[in-house]
């Protein structure tokens, strides 16, 4: 009896660990002509059904990290996948802010991000395969990206967030490699123009995607992040707005991730 007790005391603790599966996978970009890597976090499959089918969310790195970054900085994303039943894709999208570079034929990560990834992971992984069950965050350069790909293609993504995100590249012309793909700032304005995220919501209508800014105060995109959120409340666009204390840190980002998959659940499906 006494065995059997200390058996059921443990029971919680032994689910509470079920954790996900992480894959790294290849995925071939035509656009590109080469693979790109990316890891693939899957809910626990002894706690589903064999007919289950999970929302998607792609969660991207910054500047200067890769389709490992997330894993390797917050394991837990494991178990966070499984508690909210969740898909989680990080692709590598080395420094290319996300975007298709109008000069460089090679950078098509707008293509890759929109037409090759989904379809892959669609075809491979029990998804729920549609945008209101398809959501999109990242930090830093990533938090532009899932902001420019949703807000750019809101067929595709229901919901996008961004975890101090460059959402106006303008203020930064000399940094990050991003001339490397846009031409520099004074030759070629109209290239920042028409690629940087705060320029993205002018056809937006209130209700066209759920939303989601968040950025800590002693971030240096900061400024820019109030700005977006300002433009959107001036364009009566409905969003959520966060300001914490914080810095541009993983710190900051391992605290708060879960924050965006908690509200990613409570869009899904609406």
């Amino acid at each position: 009896m006494r065995l059997l007790c200390v058996a059921l005391l443990l029971l919680p603790a032994w689910f509470s660990a079920r954790a996900g599966r992480v894959d790294t996978v290849q995925v071939e970009s035509p656009a590109m002509r080469r693979a790109v890597s990316c890891v693939v976090i899957s809910p626990d499959r002894h706690s589903a059904s064999s007919t289950d089918r999970f929302p998607v969310v792609y969660l991207l790195h910054g500047y200067g990290g890769n389709h490992r970054d997330w894993i390797t900085k917050v394991p837990e994303l494991t178990t966070l996948a499984d508690r909210y039943g969740v898909l989680i894709v990080c692709p590598d999208g080395r420094n290319s802010w996300y975007f298709d570079s109008p000069l460089d034929p090679a950078v098509r990560y707008e293509t890759f991000m929109t037409r090759e990834l989904p379809a892959f992971v669609d075809a491979r992984y029990p998804t729920l395969a549609d945008r209101r069950h398809r959501a999109i965050t990242g930090l830093s350069m990533g938090g532009h990206g899932a902001l420019y790909l949703a807000l750019r293609h809101r067929d595709l993504y229901g919901q996008a967030a961004s975890l101090s995100g460059g959402v106006d590249i303008r203020p930064f012309p000399n940094n990050w490699e991003i001339k490397k793909s846009l031409g520099e700032l004074a030759a070629h304005p109209e290239n920042w123009d028409r690629h940087t995220v705060i320029n993205q919501t002018d056809s937006l209508r209130n209700g066209d995607l759920r939303l989601l800014i968040d950025c800590g105060i002693k971030d240096f995109f900061f400024d820019v992040n109030r700005s977006l959120h300002q433009k959107l409340v001036g364009q009566g666009i409905d969003h959520d707005y966060v300001e914490r204390p914080g810095a541009h840190t993983w710190e900051y980002w391992r605290s708060n991730v879960e924050y965006h998959l908690l509200f990613f659940s409570k869009g899904f499906g609406q």
